[in-house]
Protein backbone atom coordinates (compact mmCIF):
# COMPACT_ATOMS: atom_id res chain seq x y z
CA UNK A 1 0.00 0.00 0.00
CA UNK A 2 1.53 3.67 -0.77
CA UNK A 3 1.82 6.38 1.87
CA UNK A 4 1.47 9.55 1.36
CA UNK A 5 2.99 12.37 3.07
CA UNK A 6 0.88 16.11 3.05
CA UNK A 7 3.47 18.63 2.50
CA UNK A 8 2.14 21.91 4.73
CA UNK A 9 1.01 24.98 2.42
CA UNK A 10 2.96 27.94 4.13
CA UNK A 11 -0.48 30.04 2.46
CA UNK A 12 -2.42 28.08 4.95
CA UNK A 13 -0.57 28.49 7.78
CA UNK A 14 -0.26 32.21 7.41
CA UNK A 15 -4.18 32.41 7.29
CA UNK A 16 -4.33 30.38 10.37
CA UNK A 17 -1.71 32.43 12.27
CA UNK A 18 -3.80 35.69 10.85
CA UNK A 19 -6.95 33.80 12.05
CA UNK A 20 -6.09 33.65 15.64
CA UNK A 21 -5.90 36.93 16.01
CA UNK A 22 -3.12 36.81 18.68
CA UNK A 23 -1.51 39.73 19.74
CA UNK A 24 1.37 39.53 17.52
CA UNK A 25 -1.16 39.12 14.46
CA UNK A 26 -2.95 41.94 15.30
CA UNK A 27 0.30 43.84 15.49
CA UNK A 28 1.04 43.22 12.30
CA UNK A 29 -2.22 43.57 10.80
CA UNK A 30 -2.41 47.41 12.45
CA UNK A 31 1.21 47.95 10.59
CA UNK A 32 0.44 47.08 7.76
CA UNK A 33 -3.18 48.79 8.00
CA UNK A 34 -1.47 52.26 8.49
CA UNK A 35 1.01 51.54 5.89
CA UNK A 36 -2.04 51.32 3.31
CA UNK A 37 -3.79 53.87 4.41
CA UNK A 38 -0.55 55.84 4.10
CA UNK A 39 -0.74 54.89 0.45
CA UNK A 40 -4.16 56.03 -0.53
CA UNK A 41 -4.17 59.21 1.28
CA UNK A 42 -0.81 60.23 -1.07
CA UNK A 43 -2.48 58.63 -4.37
CA UNK A 44 -5.53 60.91 -3.84
CA UNK A 45 -3.16 63.83 -3.03
CA UNK A 46 -1.01 63.26 -6.34
CA UNK A 47 -4.17 63.14 -8.22
CA UNK A 48 -5.76 65.93 -7.13
CA UNK A 49 -2.40 67.62 -7.24
CA UNK A 50 -2.99 69.93 -4.37
CA UNK A 51 -0.76 69.48 -2.48
CA UNK A 52 1.81 67.43 -4.56
CA UNK A 53 2.90 63.68 -2.85
CA UNK A 54 5.69 64.72 -1.88
CA UNK A 55 3.89 67.40 0.36
CA UNK A 56 1.33 65.51 1.49
CA UNK A 57 4.17 62.08 3.00
CA UNK A 58 5.96 65.41 5.00
CA UNK A 59 2.35 66.67 6.40
CA UNK A 60 1.56 62.83 7.69
CA UNK A 61 5.12 62.60 8.98
CA UNK A 62 4.96 65.91 11.06
CA UNK A 63 1.56 64.52 12.17
CA UNK A 64 2.64 61.10 13.47
CA UNK A 65 6.06 60.82 13.49
CA UNK A 66 8.17 61.84 16.87
CA UNK A 67 9.89 64.67 17.08
CA UNK A 68 13.16 65.06 18.15
CA UNK A 69 12.68 68.41 18.76
CA UNK A 70 11.29 68.93 22.80
CA UNK A 71 8.94 71.82 22.48
CA UNK A 72 7.34 70.60 19.14
CA UNK A 73 6.77 66.72 21.13
CA UNK A 74 5.10 68.77 23.55
CA UNK A 75 2.94 70.02 21.07
CA UNK A 76 2.31 66.62 20.00
CA UNK A 77 2.53 63.95 22.80
CA UNK A 78 0.56 61.21 21.00
CA UNK A 79 3.43 60.65 18.73
CA UNK A 80 5.39 58.85 20.67
CA UNK A 81 3.00 56.17 20.15
CA UNK A 82 1.91 56.61 16.64
CA UNK A 83 5.12 56.83 15.18
CA UNK A 84 6.04 53.10 15.83
CA UNK A 85 3.20 52.10 13.46
CA UNK A 86 3.72 54.47 10.50
CA UNK A 87 5.89 53.49 7.51
CA UNK A 88 6.15 55.35 4.44
CA UNK A 89 8.02 52.89 2.46
CA UNK A 90 7.00 49.23 1.51
CA UNK A 91 10.36 47.64 2.04
CA UNK A 92 10.96 49.97 5.37
CA UNK A 93 7.20 47.93 6.70
CA UNK A 94 8.25 44.51 5.10
CA UNK A 95 11.13 44.20 6.21
CA UNK A 96 10.08 45.19 10.19
CA UNK A 97 6.82 42.96 9.92
CA UNK A 98 8.88 40.28 8.80
CA UNK A 99 11.12 40.55 11.97
CA UNK A 100 8.72 40.79 14.00
CA UNK A 101 7.12 37.63 12.82
CA UNK A 102 10.44 35.83 13.09
CA UNK A 103 10.96 36.88 16.10
CA UNK A 104 7.54 37.28 17.87
CA UNK A 105 6.76 33.94 16.92
CA UNK A 106 9.17 32.94 19.35
CA UNK A 107 8.80 34.93 21.81
CA UNK A 108 5.10 33.89 22.16
CA UNK A 109 6.50 30.37 22.61
CA UNK A 110 8.22 31.49 26.08
CA UNK A 111 6.54 34.61 27.55
CA UNK A 112 3.42 35.10 26.08
CA UNK A 113 1.40 37.53 24.27
CA UNK A 114 0.55 40.38 27.18
CA UNK A 115 4.32 40.18 27.74
CA UNK A 116 5.10 40.79 23.89
CA UNK A 117 2.44 43.84 23.90
CA UNK A 118 4.28 45.20 26.72
CA UNK A 119 7.85 45.32 25.61
CA UNK A 120 6.68 46.36 21.60
CA UNK A 121 5.09 49.36 23.25
CA UNK A 122 8.05 49.43 25.47
CA UNK A 123 10.46 48.98 23.22
CA UNK A 124 9.21 51.70 20.60
CA UNK A 125 8.77 54.18 23.60
CA UNK A 126 12.02 53.84 24.92
CA UNK A 127 13.93 53.69 21.16
CA UNK A 128 12.13 57.16 20.80
CA UNK A 129 13.42 58.73 24.26
CA UNK A 130 17.18 57.69 23.21
CA UNK A 131 16.61 59.10 19.95
CA UNK A 132 15.34 62.21 21.08
CA UNK A 133 18.00 62.38 24.33
CA UNK A 134 20.44 61.75 21.72
CA UNK A 135 19.47 64.73 19.25
CA UNK A 136 19.28 67.23 22.32
CA UNK A 137 22.83 66.05 23.94
CA UNK A 138 25.10 65.46 20.53
CA UNK A 139 25.73 68.87 18.85
CA UNK A 140 26.40 67.22 15.04
CA UNK A 141 22.38 67.00 15.31
CA UNK A 142 21.72 70.24 16.19
CA UNK A 143 21.47 72.05 12.48
CA UNK A 144 18.69 69.11 11.62
CA UNK A 145 17.24 68.88 15.50
CA UNK A 146 14.19 71.53 14.43
CA UNK A 147 13.38 68.86 11.02
CA UNK A 148 13.89 65.37 12.46
CA UNK A 149 11.56 63.17 13.07
CA UNK A 150 11.77 59.02 13.77
CA UNK A 151 9.06 56.55 12.01
CA UNK A 152 8.67 53.08 12.03
CA UNK A 153 8.45 50.01 13.94
CA UNK A 154 12.04 48.94 14.36
CA UNK A 155 12.63 50.07 18.14
CA UNK A 156 9.89 48.10 19.09
CA UNK A 157 11.31 45.03 16.85
CA UNK A 158 14.72 45.38 18.30
CA UNK A 159 12.78 44.83 22.00
CA UNK A 160 11.27 41.93 21.07
CA UNK A 161 14.55 40.51 19.47
CA UNK A 162 16.87 41.15 21.94
CA UNK A 163 14.74 40.80 24.96
CA UNK A 164 13.90 36.63 23.74
CA UNK A 165 17.74 36.47 22.52
CA UNK A 166 18.68 37.00 25.93
CA UNK A 167 15.49 34.27 27.25
CA UNK A 168 16.87 31.81 24.93
CA UNK A 169 20.32 32.23 23.51
CA UNK A 170 20.82 28.09 22.31
CA UNK A 171 17.78 28.85 20.01
CA UNK A 172 18.75 28.82 16.45
CA UNK A 173 17.35 29.61 12.96
CA UNK A 174 18.60 29.18 9.58
CA UNK A 175 19.94 31.90 7.66
CA UNK A 176 20.68 31.56 4.22
CA UNK A 177 24.30 31.65 3.52
CA UNK A 178 25.29 31.66 6.64
CA UNK A 179 23.71 28.42 8.31
CA UNK A 180 22.16 27.86 12.01
CA UNK A 181 22.75 30.63 14.25
CA UNK A 182 21.70 31.46 17.36
CA UNK A 183 20.10 34.09 18.21
CA UNK A 184 21.99 35.80 20.40
CA UNK A 185 24.81 36.08 18.12
CA UNK A 186 22.49 37.49 15.55
CA UNK A 187 20.53 40.12 17.93
CA UNK A 188 24.41 40.87 19.31
CA UNK A 189 25.23 41.70 15.42
CA UNK A 190 22.48 43.65 14.99
CA UNK A 191 23.07 46.14 17.80
CA UNK A 192 26.72 46.09 16.76
CA UNK A 193 25.83 47.22 12.95
CA UNK A 194 23.28 49.95 14.18
CA UNK A 195 26.38 51.48 16.59
CA UNK A 196 28.87 51.85 13.71
CA UNK A 197 26.18 52.99 11.26
CA UNK A 198 25.03 55.96 13.23
CA UNK A 199 27.87 57.98 11.41
CA UNK A 200 26.84 56.47 7.63
CA UNK A 201 23.15 58.09 7.50
CA UNK A 202 19.95 57.56 9.04
CA UNK A 203 21.85 58.40 12.43
CA UNK A 204 18.55 59.25 14.33
CA UNK A 205 17.06 55.77 12.78
CA UNK A 206 19.69 53.57 14.52
CA UNK A 207 19.45 55.47 17.40
CA UNK A 208 16.14 54.95 18.26
CA UNK A 209 17.32 50.63 17.08
CA UNK A 210 20.12 50.89 19.86
CA UNK A 211 17.37 52.33 22.19
CA UNK A 212 14.81 49.62 22.09
CA UNK A 213 17.41 47.41 22.04
CA UNK A 214 18.50 48.39 25.14
CA UNK A 215 14.98 47.88 26.84
CA UNK A 216 15.13 44.65 25.52
CA UNK A 217 18.03 43.57 27.05
CA UNK A 218 17.00 45.26 30.38
CA UNK A 219 13.60 43.68 30.56
CA UNK A 220 14.93 40.37 29.76
CA UNK A 221 17.51 40.92 33.03
CA UNK A 222 15.20 42.79 35.42
CA UNK A 223 12.48 40.52 35.07
CA UNK A 224 14.27 37.44 35.94
CA UNK A 225 14.10 36.16 32.32
CA UNK A 226 18.27 36.15 32.11
CA UNK A 227 19.58 33.88 30.23
CA UNK A 228 22.02 31.28 31.84
CA UNK A 229 24.68 32.86 29.47
CA UNK A 230 24.50 35.81 31.28
CA UNK A 231 23.74 34.40 35.03
CA UNK A 232 26.63 31.48 34.18
CA UNK A 233 29.17 33.84 33.28
CA UNK A 234 28.78 36.01 36.21
CA UNK A 235 28.78 33.23 38.31
CA UNK A 236 32.22 32.44 36.97
CA UNK A 237 33.73 35.86 37.07
CA UNK A 238 32.30 35.62 40.84
CA UNK A 239 33.67 32.42 41.86
CA UNK A 240 37.14 33.82 40.26
CA UNK A 241 37.48 36.34 42.45
CA UNK A 242 36.16 34.89 45.15
CA UNK A 243 39.24 34.21 48.08
CA UNK A 244 38.97 29.79 48.49
CA UNK A 245 38.34 29.05 51.97
CA UNK A 246 39.47 25.55 53.49
CA UNK A 247 36.00 24.79 54.41
CA UNK A 248 33.88 23.88 51.96
CA UNK A 249 30.78 25.76 51.61
CA UNK A 250 27.32 24.39 52.39
CA UNK A 251 24.67 25.19 50.09
CA UNK A 252 20.81 24.40 50.90
CA UNK A 253 18.47 22.62 48.82
CA UNK A 254 15.67 22.51 50.64
CA UNK A 255 15.71 19.02 51.42
CA UNK A 256 19.27 18.54 52.56
CA UNK A 257 22.23 20.38 52.64
CA UNK A 258 24.46 19.49 49.64
CA UNK A 259 28.48 20.21 49.09
CA UNK A 260 29.55 22.63 46.76
CA UNK A 261 30.33 19.71 44.62
CA UNK A 262 26.96 18.33 44.81
CA UNK A 263 25.81 21.30 44.07
CA UNK A 264 27.50 22.08 40.78
CA UNK A 265 27.03 18.87 39.63
CA UNK A 266 23.23 18.81 40.17
CA UNK A 267 23.12 22.46 38.09
CA UNK A 268 25.11 20.95 35.34
CA UNK A 269 23.18 18.53 35.06
CA UNK A 270 19.54 20.97 34.56
CA UNK A 271 21.64 22.88 32.46
CA UNK A 272 22.75 19.95 30.25
CA UNK A 273 19.06 18.73 30.12
CA UNK A 274 17.99 22.82 29.35
CA UNK A 275 20.18 22.90 26.61
CA UNK A 276 18.66 19.87 24.74
CA UNK A 277 15.19 20.88 25.44
CA UNK A 278 15.94 24.09 23.41
CA UNK A 279 18.17 21.80 20.52
CA UNK A 280 14.94 20.09 20.22
CA UNK A 281 13.08 23.53 20.24
CA UNK A 282 14.93 24.79 17.40
CA UNK A 283 15.09 21.62 15.37
CA UNK A 284 11.04 20.65 15.54
CA UNK A 285 9.64 23.60 17.21
CA UNK A 286 8.10 24.11 20.87
CA UNK A 287 4.98 21.26 20.02
CA UNK A 288 7.79 18.66 19.50
CA UNK A 289 8.37 18.65 23.81
CA UNK A 290 6.93 16.29 25.86
CA UNK A 291 5.23 17.23 28.67
CA UNK A 292 7.33 16.49 31.00
CA UNK A 293 9.91 18.92 29.24
CA UNK A 294 7.55 22.00 28.59
CA UNK A 295 7.01 21.37 32.65
CA UNK A 296 10.93 21.31 33.09
CA UNK A 297 11.33 24.36 30.70
CA UNK A 298 8.63 26.53 32.71
CA UNK A 299 9.96 25.70 35.98
CA UNK A 300 13.37 26.70 35.13
CA UNK A 301 12.09 30.06 33.47
CA UNK A 302 10.23 30.69 36.50
CA UNK A 303 7.05 30.28 34.58
CA UNK A 304 4.00 28.76 36.16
Amino acid sequence: MNSYTTVPNPGDNLKRFFREGSVLANLIIVNAAVWLLVQVFRIIFFLYNQPDAALATTSIIRIFGVPASVPLLINKPWTILTYMFLHIDVWHVLFNMLWLYWFGKIFQEYLGNRRLLFVYFSGGISGALVYILAFNIFPVFSPSLPISYALGASASVMAIVTAISFKVPNYSVHLLFFGRIRILYLAIALFIFDFFMIPAGNAGGHIAHIGGALFGFLYAQLSGFSSNFISGGSQRWTGFFRKKTMRANVNYTGSRPVSDEEYNLQKAEKQKRMDGILDKISKGGYDSLTRDEKDFLFRSSGKR
